[in-house]
């Protein structure tokens, strides 16, 4: 790994409107809607230029919010790369890696501890 090794982060929300609203009285900011056809997404201001990561609250099917809430997704080359590499090293795959528009890629695995982690990537 040659930079910071987060890139994205993702809160995940059962009321939308509710945990929109949450943030952006606390932060005194505006999420701003996302497209993607199958998620819905409100993304915190984010400049892909600066350092540091940036994310987005996310409803999610089958995904609770609360406790294991908040996924952090590790930036690749090719998610598909270090995917391939979970189950050997004692982890397991939630989601292979599926296609987020024009946003890339990502893969979701539970780590050997069971904490559930992301991997995105562009191609």
């Amino acid at each position: 790994m040659n930079n910071n090794p987060v890139v994205w982060f993702e809160i995940y929300v059962q009321e939308m409107e509710r945990a929109r609203q949450f943030y952006e009285t606390v932060f005194q900011t505006t999420l701003e809607r996302l497209n993607n056809p199958d998620l819905e997404l409100w993304s915190f201001p984010m400049d892909m230029n600066s350092v540091g990561a940036s994310g987005a609250l996310v409803k999610m099917e089958g995904i609770p919010s609360g406790g294991a809430g908040t996924l952090v997704y590790f930036g690749c080359e090719d998610c598909a790369v270090e995917e391939a590499r979970i189950v050997p090293a004692g982890g397991s795959i939630k989601q292979e890696k599926m296609s987020i528009g024009e946003y890339g890629f990502i893969s979701l695995g539970f780590d050997s501890e069971g904490n559930l982690f992301g991997l995105h990537s562009m191609q």
